[in-house]
């Protein structure tokens, strides 16, 4: 099958891997980079390659165009796929902003509801009518290993897609089923958001293994060791409090431990068992601080985010709180906004408001 082009905003351990697998696959790749972080990239500026190692296709990838500037970047393809964390989603929408239209089509990887926030921040630049997907996790479990180089330990087998406006949901999902074979879709971009893994992990395993962590400077498996059955309850309590937001807004969401297996990162059971089980998961190690993504972007882009929708519509999340406010404490950051209803577009809105708006963008 023939190529496309792909740009690529984001210079980090998932950008570089999924710029290095889609060049090997045969597409044409340009990769945007914020000028913030222009030395994430500038050891491939000029030899326009990136080493990738692992258990997919092995050896130099070439990456057709490397820039800082969006002009040219958003030029390049229609197709842009957002791999930056977070608390980057905004910061990249101002930047690529004055030169996005309508006939772009953004994929943010993955989003936790960065699609709402990103469809309203693109209208604000005038391309009212630009489609914004979403997936539910990072398309591999991956790392950057240097400056020129990524390995892939594998590959989720049954990404998740959400769309806004929904009505087009099947024409994105035909447009990134060759570079994601297997990728499948939500009923729209919200449904999607509340499905991620990572916030209803993260926090709370992190957190709950602070001594070790800090002690340790992150000197041993996340999951394999830190995901002990112990925590793993506390997780799918957390977890059990995200569904009962799903449910008040018509959605039936998939309990973590069989959205971990679907995904294809362990075997069928609950989540510890899971884990344990897992090839993938078990070889990553712990964050090196507590001053890790996993808790400046999984608590307030993620269960915080989720917890004020589930506010709007009359569901109390306690647990989830709970690690917003110790999450806060460890970070220093106590009375950290993250995003919330008015950033993604739904503040007060009715739930029949609130899906006329999902499916129609409008």
């Amino acid at each position: 099958m023939e190529g496309r082009k792909v740009t690529i905003l984001g210079g980090g351990n998932t950008a570089f891997s999924v710029a290095a697998r889609l060049s090997h696959m045969g597409n044409d790749i340009c990769l945007l980079e914020h000028p913030d972080f222009a030395e994430s990239i500038s050891n491939i500026s000029a030899t326009k390659t990136i080493i990738l190692e692992g258990v997919l296709e092995t050896g130099p990838a070439s990456i057709e165009k490397i820039t800082l500037d969006p002009s040219e970047a958003l030029e390049f393809s229609d197709l842009l796929l957002l791999i930056v964390p977070a608390y980057a989603h905004k910061p990249f929408a101002e930047f690529c902003g004055p030169y996005l239209t309508d006939h772009h089509t953004v994929v943010v990887m993955p989003g936790t509801l960065g699609s709402l926030e990103w469809k309203i921040l693109a209208s604000e630049f005038g391309a009212n009518n630009m489609t914004v997907a979403e997936v539910d996790t990072a398309p591999y479990v991956c790392r950057k290993t240097s400056s020129n180089s990524a390995v892939i330990w594998g590959e989720v087998t049954a990404l998740g897609l959400g769309v806004i406006p929904s009505s087009e949901t099947s024409s994105v999902q035909e447009m990134l089923q060759p570079l994601f074979p297997g990728i499948t879709a939500y009923s729209d971009s919200l449904e999607c958001g509340l499905s991620a893994m990572n916030p209803v992990v993260h926090p709370a395993g992190v957190l709950m293994n602070a001594g070790r962590v800090e002690y340790s400077r992150g000197d041993f498996y996340f999951y394999e060791e830190g995901v002990s059955s112990s925590v793993a309850k506390v997780i799918e309590t957390v977890d059990v409090e995200r569904r009962a937001i799903g449910t008040a807004l018509g959605y039936e969401l998939v309990p973590v431990a069989e959205g971990f297996h679907e995904a294809g990162f362990g075997p069928r059971g609950n989540l510890w068992e899971v884990i344990n089980g897992s090839h993938m998961l078990t070889r990553l190690k712990a964050p090196g601080s507590l001053d890790t993504r996993w808790l400046s972007e999984d608590i307030p882009f993620g269960i915080s985010a989720w917890s004020k929708i589930g506010k709007q519509y009359g569901i109390s999340c306690p647990v989830m709180d709970s690690f917003v406010q110790i999450g806060n404490i460890v970070m220093n950051a106590a009375g950290s906004e993250g995003r919330g209803p008015k950033d993604f577009g739904i503040e007060n809105l009715s739930l029949p408001e609130l899906k006329n708006y999902l499916l129609t963008g409008i």
